[in-house]
């Protein structure tokens, strides 16, 4: 009995309410049109700080790496090229110059007498046959450069590779 009380009294209270405030919205309107309306205050949000402050010049210039000195440079199909700095001959890290930036690429073992330069942290492999020299990206499983050649590959020369060293040696 008693829930059923308040909620009666509740429902009456609340319709009152709707008829007042009804009317005290009408004659608000009324008295106050010649008023201007009152403006309400936003407050702004504060611009969020950066832990880490950024240079504005910096995020736009991307990082270009030098071209190491005592580079050969590979010319490739479709006007591409790269420069390449070692000895396939005996070095076990060349570094390789692609896209302005600089790849270390370490010698990898291989059964088909290719030199193969190939680093698993950036994805940059470098395959060399004696008669060309192509760039793969493990990423993407893609091919960013073929048929590379040096300007002594160019005139007819093999490509100076571990394999060509052994064949010229063992003769």
């Amino acid at each position: 009995m008693k829930k059923l009380m308040i909620a009666a009294m509740i429902g009456a209270l609340s319709t009152t309410m709707l008829s007042v405030a009804t009317d005290a919205a009408a004659a608000d309107t009324a008295t106050t049109t010649t008023k201007k309306p009152a403006t309400k205050a936003v407050a702004k949000r504060p611009e969020p700080r950066r832990l880490i402050k950024r240079k504005p010049s910096a995020a736009k210039e991307a990082k270009v790496d030098p071209i190491p000195d005592g580079a050969e440079k590979w010319s490739c199909k479709d006007g591409l090229a790269f420069e390449m700095k070692g000895d396939m001959k005996r070095d076990q890290i060349v570094t390789v110059h692609w896209a302005n930036k600089n790849y270390n690429l370490p010698r990898e073992s291989t059964t088909t007498g290719a030199d193969r330069f190939h680093d698993a942290a950036t994805g940059m492999d470098l395959v060399v046959i004696p008669t060309k020299a192509m760039l793969f990206q493990d990423k993407d499983s893609s091919r960013l450069a073929d048929e590379c050649k040096t300007i002594a590959m160019e005139q007819g020369a093999p490509a100076a590779t571990q394999s060509n060293a052994i064949n010229k040696t063992g003769n």
